[in-house]
């Protein structure tokens, strides 16, 4: 199971994403990818996160994860792009800021 990044308290919402942005990105572990991935969907769940998703180019890591081989990573991206086609909708066609 992968551990908690190592992250300085007091660099906010913004700090904590980047971490586990950085973690997807360089970690070799499989299991540790799919925590993570399944950690940032669960972000992207929360419209007060969204500033910091889109600055840190988040649906694009999501986007990345659909050709990758492993399945688990490619179900928790397809559910995170219906889960903000489904929040697309629901706010006037607009995800809002």
């Amino acid at each position: 199971m992968a551990q908690k990044p190592k992250v300085d308290p007091h660099v906010g919402r913004l700090g904590y994403l980047q971490a586990l942005v950085t973690e997807f990105q360089e970690t070799e572990s499989q299991d540790a990818k799919e925590q993570v991935l399944a950690n940032l969907a669960n972000f992207a769940y929360d419209p007060n996160n969204y500033q910091y998703l889109r600055q840190l180019q988040v649906l694009d890591l999501f986007l990345d994860s659909l050709s990758e081989e492993n399945e688990t990573l490619v179900e928790f991206a397809i559910e995170n792009k219906k889960t903000k086609q489904n929040k697309q909708h629901f706010c006037g066609g607009k995800l809002r800021k």
